[in-house]
């Protein structure tokens, strides 16, 4: 099955984490502002130098973090951040940036057609249960010879963190995400051509586990999907979590891995 179920990702529900989490989440976005530097790094380096960019979309633009980025690269144009989530537009407009805000949804964008030189997403794109009807819209709005600059969290991420939690019972902790043969079947099945697509490993390391559990509750990123296991556990079961988490212990800390897909897409 090549889609989510769109069960698994509630849309109120996420907007709402991510609202929460807004005022905290730069403070521990250390994975988010890695991923999107390199993704910037990787359209610099693979698109014409002569791409000239007049309107941009930052899709589920969060905090604005790169809209910032965005709107220096390309001082001149007209830039849109575009979020699910009214608590992250708050904290994005408290930045003062000569930029467009919009409420919405990335499954349907209220922008018109062709009306976009280059869209930019960063590790939003899997909270999307359709990712197809995301690059249909993406298509739609983009200008020919328009720019689709992505990264998505892919399967395998956390893998440490959901093999721990198996010690406990056998019940899903974890959010799960495409893989990226999944992603790859996705976008070729797209009207976009593909200039970049690869999956890259990002590692972090800790000293505990509640660092890990609670930087992914800042983020807002630990109770998106519905059908996890809910409630507290009891201290018997947390305590085969931290041992079994333990066995995976470098001499560096404890690591979590980070599966994402970069990609560099292009409207011919």
């Amino acid at each position: 099955m090549l889609e989510l179920q769109e069960a698994q990702v509630n849309k109120q529900q996420l907007a709402a984490a991510f609202s929460r989490a807004a005022n905290s989440y730069d403070q521990v976005a250390h994975l988010q502002q890695a991923v999107g530097n390199r993704l910037l790094g990787l359209g610099n380096s693979s698109l014409n130098p002569n791409f000239e960019v007049n309107n941009w979309l930052d899709l589920g633009c969060g905090t604005g973090y790169f809209c910032q980025e965005l709107a220096r690269q390309w001082s001149a144009a007209k830039g849109i951040g575009l979020d699910l989530a009214e608590g992250m537009l708050r904290v994005s407009q408290a930045r003062k940036l000569k930029v467009s805000y919009l409420c919405a949804d990335a499954e349907q964008l209220p922008l018109a057609k062709a009306s976009q030189d280059l869209v930019f997403s960063s590790l939003a794109l899997q909270w999307c249960g359709n990712f197809s009807a995301v690059l249909a819209e993406v298509t739609r709005v983009l200008k020919p010879g328009g720019v689709l600059l992505f990264t998505s969290v892919a399967e395998g991420s956390l893998v440490e963190l959901n093999l721990s939690w198996q010690a406990v019972d056998t019940a899903r902790h974890v959010n799960q995400f495409r893989s990226f043969s999944q992603y790859q079947s996705l976008i070729n099945a797209c009207d976009l051509q593909v200039i970049n697509l690869h999956c890259h490993k990002h590692l972090y390391f800790y000293n505990q586990v509640i660092e890990l559990t609670n930087e992914l509750k800042q983020l807002g990123a630990d109770s998106i999907q519905t059908g996890r296991a809910a409630g507290l556990i009891s201290r018997q079961g947390y305590q085969r979590l931290l041992a079994g988490y333990e066995s995976f212990r470098k001499p560096q800390g404890l690591p979590a891995s980070w599966q994402i897909v970069y990609g560099i897409l292009r409207k011919i």
